[in-house]
């Protein structure tokens, strides 16, 4: 997609309303730039390696990906699998373990980095608990 640079006068109210209207794929990088865009400013000092780092933690698995998995998960649950969909389940539950595996490696490191505890990084990051977590 072909960017401009427009300089205005936009309340945050108006940001969020355009927001609104962003595909789920792009409302996840614009959440990953503002939230680089805050710990850069929290922290000026941010090193490349740290950036890196933040931009793993930021990752999202993409959305058709997770849709596949969740009806999966629901069929699953529902005792309606196939052997092809069964198979599909667990290679997708290898990548999403993976995945969620290099971002926890990434938020270990950087608080390494910072020298400080997961936990406070995770509540300086404002990183939640999962959902979905038994």
């Amino acid at each position: 997609m072909p960017t401009i640079n427009i300089q205005a006068d936009v309340s945050v109210d108006v940001m969020v309303k355009a927001a609104e209207q962003l595909s789920e794929e792009d409302l996840g990088q614009l959440t990953a730039a503002v939230l680089a865009l805050r710990a850069r400013r929290s922290a000026p000092s941010v090193s490349m390696e740290e950036a890196e780092l933040l931009r793993r933690i930021n990752a999202r698995f993409p959305n058709d990906v997770q849709s596949q998995y969740d009806a999966l998960i629901q069929k699953r649950d529902a005792e309606t699998l196939s052997e092809q969909e069964y198979d599909d389940l667990r290679r997708l539950t290898k990548e999403t373990e993976a995945f969620d595996t290099s971002r926890v490696e990434a938020l270990t490191q950087l608080a390494s980095v910072r020298g400080v505890a997961v936990s406070e990084l995770t509540r300086q990051l404002q990183i939640g608990e999962p959902t979905d977590a038994p």
